[in-house]
Formats: structure tokens, sequence, C-alpha cells
């Protein structure tokens, strides 16, 4: 009867065992799907930021692309052409011919828009014509009595009923009428440079003597007109035979060119024109074929008959400012033309069998080899804004369009050591921006990753004792109570900002270390030996001593020792300043020792850093070391092993694997921080390991260059290549920490 009864109740127990089996089966199977899920959600999460940075970088690697768009028969085949070029938007091609003829061609008909020829004064002839340099696009006519007209290529653009209308004309930039440089006859060999209120003319006259002609402009505030002021000399020691002639568009430098050598004259003052260098160029049996300035004036490109480029510029030295050899490029076909950008170190050589070549100097690269139909080829030109090519071939204007946008990125560009123009030497520089329009973009990542590691280095060499020691101490020697208030404590101040952070480290330690330099060299040095003296004292003192301070209070007993030597540090620092360094410490370090002393410096970084990674650093080891099994360390006080015996030789070694990964995890934190970085330092990209200088991280440089880099530029995608290799390291750290820690744990597993 009794078994009757309760069967019942059984049957309902086993079926609600059963519904809570069937419930707890159910969550298990969702968390696994839920867990499985976000793990894979975040992988894919990863793969996409890795890809889509890839996406961003690839074109940086490309080359050029160049392809044929229109070519276009020219009228007075038999002039000689003197230049080539186009308008801004490739709509209108022009030839210039030695004669001064100039006409505009329709490059989307090939029909003849308009010519213009200048009026030159009765009974003269054109015995000299020369072109300026290419963004300015002027050209200047040498005439038989020994005057000469500066002619410059315009386009007005209108619109009339809402449509574009360009229209090609002539100006004058010192009027239409001929100006007199030579009084004895006519101008030979001319070459030129215009620059608003100077203009300067060097040529050669009737007797092969080279004279450099000075003219300077001042208005006169009472008629409002121009006074031109003319200075003329004679150039010693000038060669009669010449291969070409070249002047600087600043008016600073005449550069004649024979066949094997360059003759480099200083022209800044037109009265005392010197001698500063004569350069031999010779290249074997090769014949120098073209002489031409890079974009900026500051290198001569020297081609050779041979297939060899050179490229010179001035080299700081003992004996002044001298040009030096610094690159060849002779894996090119032997040159017949050759033409420079407007404004990037860009340059396009083009062989007798019509082969053309893009390269960039900077970066070495070969970005475009590729032969064309073009026969006979002679001048060739970039337009204004290096999108196209203009190239004169069997008396046709053939236009080549230009893909061409990152030419100055390259591996070696990016982290080997580059030889720049106006640099002594090949340095690793990052300088990306400049208020020039000819100015080279430096983009060196080699000192933001070296700057990175600097500043996770001293970061790390500030956190790490501290958050080690301070985890041993709370986890193994602490008493549970004071624990309980430390632990939060310490993990509480990861939740300060790290703006908050750097902005105290720039505005406030940064400041009182540079007023306290030998205060803080002797608080170094003191407070770890006091703090030991302190604690061996303390062992020494009778038991009964010891007994009268509760265990709970014991660690107070180091803050009235921290607070006197801090104290006692900052008060004698001035006496040290005074009495060793003449009262002017970053004065002695930097005149005396020659070390650079920044008040911003990787010292203030590694204090500020440090404390943002301590409590990462302190949380995970202090985890590791508490979870200890009990077991393991009171069996080995039961063996008669110390505590120190037992925390070195039993708990440390089996926490190892949560230690070492306390370490990686703060390491990859301090490699990443930006903020403290971009207020504590100042921000300059240098290679130096002084803890006295400052550095510029990738981290830091991203988010200061991202908002002002235009986006698709070359900067741009640099940017986001220096957010790949922070990507990289950080994923190659906590692949090495997962590494080691799970060898690790296999190897002190079995304690």
């Amino acid at each position: 009867m009794e078994s009757q009864v309760n069967q019942p109740g059984s049957a309902g127990k086993s079926l609600l065992v059963s519904r809570q089996a069937s419930r707890r089966a159910f969550k298990d199977k969702a968390a696994e799907y839920g867990i499985t899920i976000g793990g894979t959600m975040v992988f894919v999460a990863l793969l996409l930021i890795f890809f889509y940075l890839l996406y961003v970088i690839k074109p940086i690697f490309d080359g050029a692309h160049i392809e044929p768009v229109t070519s276009i028969s020219y009228q007075n085949a038999d002039a000689k052409t003197l230049m080539v070029g186009a308008d801004e938007q490739n709509e209108i091609l022009y030839r210039v011919t030695a004669l001064g003829t100039v006409d505009f061609y329709s490059s989307a008909t090939g029909q003849l828009i308009s010519s213009f020829t200048p009026k030159l004064p009765e009974g003269t002839t054109v015995t000299s014509s020369a072109k300026s340099s290419p963004n300015e696009q002027r050209f200047a006519l040498g005439l038989s009595n020994g005057q000469v007209i500066v002619v410059g290529v315009d386009f007005a653009v209108s619109y009339p009923d809402n449509q574009r209308l360009i229209t090609p004309k002539l100006n004058y930039p010192i009027g239409d009428e001929a100006l007199t440089i030579n009084q004895d006859g006519a101008v030979y060999n001319m070459v030129f440079d215009y620059s608003g209120s100077r203009m300067s003319f060097a040529y050669q006259d009737a007797n092969g003597a080279w004279k450099l002609n000075r003219q300077e402009g001042e208005e006169n505030m009472m008629t409002e007109e121009v006074e031109w002021t003319v200075s003329e000399v004679f150039i010693e020691e000038a060669p009669k035979e010449v291969v070409s002639v070249l002047m600087t568009p600043d008016h600073r430098q005449l550069i004649l060119s024979t066949t094997h050598r360059l003759f480099v004259y200083n022209t800044r003052d037109a009265d005392a024109v010197e001698l500063l260098q004569v350069l031999d160029v010779k290249k074997g049996n090769a014949k120098i074929k073209q002489v031409d300035l890079l974009a900026g004036a500051s290198s001569i490109m020297i081609s050779y008959d041979s297939g060899v480029i050179s490229q010179y510029f001035q080299v700081n030295g003992e004996k002044g400012r001298l040009y030096e050899l610094i690159r060849e490029f002779d894996d090119v076909a032997p040159v017949s033309s050759m033409a420079t950008e407007f404004y990037r170190k860009s340059f396009a050589v083009l062989s007798s069998e019509g082969e053309l070549t893009l390269l960039y100097t900077t970066s070495q690269r070969n970005l475009f080899d590729e032969k064309f139909d073009l026969k006979k080829p002679g001048l060739m030109a970039f337009s204004p804004r290096s999108n196209a090519l203009i190239i004169e071939a069997d008396n046709k204007l053939n236009l080549l369009s230009v893909q061409n946008d990152h030419p100055e990125v390259s591996w070696s560009a990016l982290w080997q050591k580059v030889w720049y123009e106006g640099y002594p030497e090949p340095k690793y520089v990052w300088q990306s921006t400049s208020g020039s329009d000819d100015f080279e973009a430096k983009l060196s990542l080699m000192p933001l990753a070296f700057g990175t590691m600097k500043a996770a280095f001293y970061a790390m060499l500030f956190a790490v004792p501290l958050a080690i020691s301070g985890a041993i101490y709370t986890a193994y020697f602490m008493t549970p109570k004071v624990r309980n208030v430390v632990k939060p404590t310490i993990e509480i101040m990861e939740a300060l900002p790290t703006v908050i952070l750097g902005f105290l480290a720039g505005l406030w330690l940064a400041p009182l270390i540079e007023d306290h330099l030998p205060g803080i060299v002797v608080l170094l040095m003191l407070l770890p030996i006091s703090i030991l003296t302190t604690a061996f004292a303390w062992s020494k003192m009778p038991e009964t001593w010891k007994h009268r301070l509760p265990e709970t209070y014991q660690e107070l007993m180091l803050l009235p020792v921290i607070i006197f030597v801090g104290w006692f540090s900052f008060t004698i620092s001035p006496v040290i300043e005074v009495a060793l360094f003449d009262g002017n410490t970053r004065q002695f370090i930097t005149n005396d020792l020659g070390i650079t002393f920044d008040q911003r410096n990787a010292f203030v970084v590694g204090i500020a850093m440090g404390f943002a990674v301590i409590p990462t650093i302190f949380s995970i080891a202090e985890d590791a070391i508490f979870s200890v099994p009990r077991h393991l360390s009171n069996g080995s006080l039961a063996l008669g092993a110390t505590n120190w015996q037992t925390l070195t030789r039993v708990v440390l070694l089996t926490a190892s694997p949560g230690i070492f990964s306390a370490i990686m995890m703060g390491l990859g934190r301090a490699v990443g921080e930006t903020m403290i970085v971009l207020m504590a330092t100042g921000n300059t990209a240098i290679l130096e390991w002084s803890v006295f200088e400052g550095m510029r991280t990738l981290a830091a440089n991203i988010a200061v260059e991202m908002p002002e880099s235009a986006i698709g530029s070359s900067h741009y995608r640099v940017l986001f290549l220096a957010a790949f290799v922070l990507f990289v390291f950080t994923f190659f750290f906590n692949t090495i920490a997962e590494v080691v820690r799970q060898r690790l744990r296999e190897r002190y597993s079995s304690l």
C-alpha cells in the first residue's frame, strides 16, 4: 500500500529530473553555440580588418600604367622643336619651335586650334632659344642684335553658356618689346630664368665668351612703374664648347655641360660669379645625351647614350656644399630623351627604339618599362599634373596617359636608409608634409617602429618590476583582509583615462623632472636601498616588538620611509645641482656630455605608461600566483622549505605561464598606447635610445596625421601600412606569449 502511494511521487520526481536535465542540455548547447559563434565572429572580424588593411595598402606597391591616347601630325615639321606641353586638362597640346612659333592642337580632334609667332624687331633673326623650368612653361628667343624676347604659354578658361572653354594664348612677362642684354651683338646658347622681380640671362657672344646678365626690378612708389637695375659680368673659366646649359630657378647656379664634365658656377651675386666645382662625369666611352634638373632644382640628372642615368646633388662636406654622385640607374635602354615631372622626383626616359621607362629617384623604383610604336623620337615632357606624357616622334605629337599615383613608396624607402636631397648621408626619416610644392615626402617607418619599441621598453622597465613584485607580495604574503583592499585599488587604476595620465605627464611630471633631475637620480638610488634596509632592520627586531604591530598594518611601516626619502631627495636636489653642475643640470647634460635633453622624453613616458600598464600586469600575475593550489605550497613547507624557497621553487614556477602572459599583455598594451605618448613626448621621429630624448610611435603618428591626410594619397596609405605593422606587432607578441605559456604549462603542470 505504501509503495503504491509513493509511486506517483517517484514518477513526478523522475519527470522533474528529466526536465532539468533537458533544460541543462539545452543551455549547454546554447552556450556552446553562442561561444562558438562569438569566437568565430571575433576571428572573422580580425580577418576583415587584416584584409581591409591589405586592400588599402596594396596600391602603393603597384607600378605605373601608361597607354597611348592620341597622335597628332604637326605643322612646320622642318623647324626644330624647342618645347612641347599641354594644358592642365590635357585637352590642348602645344609645340614651340626654335624660331618661336607656337602651335596649339586639340587632343580630341587633332585639329590646329591657333598658331602664334612673336613679333621680332625688324631686320633681326633668332640666333638662340631656351626654355624655362617645366612648371613655368616659358621660353626666350635670343636675337641677332643682342636682344631677347621672353614668352609664356598660357590658357584662359571661360564658361560661355555654362560650357567650359579653354583658349590658348601667349603672354609676355616683361612686355612684348625686345629687351637688350648684349650690346656687342648676337646671343648664342642662351639660358634664362624669370621670377617676377628678377631676370637672369646667361649666354655666349660671337667670340664664345660667356656672360651673365642680371636685371632686378623695383616698383617706383610714385609712378608705380617697375625700374630695372642691370648687372652684367663675364663668366671666367667657362668652356666654349658645351652640350647643354642649365640655370636653377632661384638664380643661384649656372651649370655648363661639356662631353665629360660639368662646370658649376655660383650666380647668386651677379657681380661676383665664381666657379664652385668642376665635376668629372665621364662614363667610359659613353656620351652625355641630356642634362636636366629634377623637380625642385636640387638634383642634376645626366643621361648617357649607354643607358646609364646618374643623379647628382649637393652634399655638405669639408670643402663646403659640393655635388656628389648619389645613385645610378643602369637598367634602361640607351637614352634618346628624358623628361622630369613638375613637382615629384619621377622622370621618364625614351630610347631611340621607342622603349619608354618611368623611374623614381628616391625610391629607386622602375615603375614602368614598355616599348611603343614611336619612330624617330624627339622631345618629351610631362603635363602639368603629371598624368600625361607629350612625346614628339615622327613629326607627330603623341599623347600618352600616365597613372602613377604612388611612385615614392617602395620597400627600401620604408625600411632602409635613403639619401634625400639636402642630407649629408642616407638616413631613416619620417617627414610627411611641408609647406613647399616641391617638397618630397619622407615616409620611412623605421623611426616610428623604433619609437614604438622604445616607448614600450621604458614603460615595461618601469612597470614589470613593480607589478610583478606587488603581485607576488599581494598573492603570497599579504593577509586576506589587506589583499581585499589592495587588489581592487590597483585594478581600479586601469579605469583612469590615459588622456589624463598623458596630460599630467606632459604638463606636470615633465617640468617637475626637468627642474629636479639630480633629486630624481638620488630618489632612484635611495628608495630601493631604504626599503631593503627597513625590511632588514624589521627582521632583526625582537619578536615582542613585532607582535605589538598587528600583521595587517606591517606594510604601513614603509610609508614614512618612502615619504622621507622623497622629501629628502627633492630637498637636496638644488644643492647637488649647484655643487656639481653649476646650477644647471640640463645645460651640463647638453653642453658638457653632448647628450640631447628634451623635457618630454622617454623617462617621462616610461613612468606615465608604466602607471597605465601596471594594473594589467598586476591583476593577471596576482591571479596566477594566488591560484596556485595550496597543497603544493603546504607540501613544500611541510618538507622543511622556507617561505622564500617555496615561493621561488614551487609557486612562481607553477604560476610562470600566467606571469608570462601578464607581461606580454602589458607589452601589447604598451605597444598600442596612443594618448600618453601623444601628450608626454615631443613626437619627434628619431632613432635614439637615450632616455633623455623623445620618440614618435606608430599609434601616435596615426592619431596625429590621419585626419590631415588626403584620402587615397601615398601618405594616407602609408598610415594604413603603419596600422598594419602595429597589427602585426600585436599579433606577433600575442602569438609568442601563447606559445611560451603553453610550453611553461606543460613543463610545470606536473608539480
